[in-house]
């Protein structure tokens, strides 16, 4: 196995594994390191199953299961342990222009961190490719880490001991989603997380995001501004790696690190079939809508 960098700042390849097998005690090293390193991974050539994903994930970490959010066809094409990242309805036909699942994909083509909209303890996300477009659909990430190293130490005052608050209903509204229910808002309530978190290594990295909707204890205005200037910091060209999927990628990233966001294509013409899991630090197998 053989582990190549594909940016300067973050993001490597791991070349020569095999997902298909149990995962061995090497292979669980060498991907924990090199997460551990570059926060995004993908491991190339992969021809596996649903089962042999899911099977790969538990390894890292328990499962973080779909939430029941209140829409209809969420979730009905695949395995309770998978999300459908993808722009089919769940008789693998695409999703009509008008649809309410299409309607709140839109939100994914802004920056944000999966899960931040939960007060689960997030770990990693492992997206793997089915079918892909001819082309665009690109997934691009930022690196928070670099992005806060290179504050200015006057912000990084500024931010010590903020919150803020992360609302999937917040995201998704502002990128169209109507017909949010009351229901659907009992179920998905807000959370709050410190805008600057410390990893397990003991660096630093913000996190924020398209969920984060205001700063906890400040105007809202006030918060949103601060909350754009970072986005906008963070955002900017050095700092994000774009990947262009190939068959059998299997593209990890650490949530607590990183920002991420799908390129456009043409979803009314073309298939893009990806499914994820998404695995937290500790805590038993749930969905953040369960007791």
């Amino acid at each position: 196995m053989e582990i190549r960098p594909l940016h300067s700042l973050f993001a490597a390849e791991l070349l020569g594994a095999d997902l298909s097998r149990n995962v061995s005690p090497a292979l669980h090293d060498i991907v924990e390191q090199a997460m551990a390193e570059h926060a995004v991974l993908v491991i190339r050539g992969q021809s596996i199953d649903d089962e042999a994903h899911i099977r790969f994930s538990r390894a890292f970490g328990p499962l973080e299961l779909p939430p029941n959010l209140g829409i209809p066809s969420m979730n009905k094409r695949l395995r309770r342990e998978l999300y459908d990242a993808s722009n089919l309805d769940s008789d693998g036909r695409l999703l009509e222009a008008d649809s309410s699942r299409r309607r709140y994909n839109r939100a994914n083509n802004a920056f944000h961190t999966d899960s931040s909209f939960n007060d689960m303890p997030t770990k990693w996300s492992l997206l793997l490719a089915h079918v892909l477009p001819p082309d665009g659909g690109d997934t691009e990430f930022v690196d928070t880490r670099a992005v806060y190293d290179d504050l200015s130490q006057d912000m990084k005052a500024r931010l010590e001991g903020l919150e803020a608050q992360h609302y999937l209903w917040y995201s998704r509204e502002r990128a169209g989603l109507t017909g949010v229910t009351e229901e659907m808002r009992r179920l998905m309530p807000p959370v709050r997380h410190p805008i600057v978190r410390t990893l397990p290594s003991g660096r630093k990295a913000l996190y924020i995001g398209a969920h984060a909707s205001h700063i906890v204890g400040r105007p809202v205005d006030e918060g949103r501004t601060l909350l754009e200037e970072l986005y906008d910091f963070a955002t900017q060209p050095n700092y994000v790696y774009s990947h262009v999927w190939r068959p059998g990628d299997l593209l990890i990233w650490d949530n607590r690190c990183t920002m991420h966001r799908a390129a456009e294509f043409d979803d009314l013409t073309h298939e893009r079939d990806l499914r994820r899991t998404t695995i937290n630090e500790y805590g038993s197998e749930r969905a953040s809508t369960e007791d």
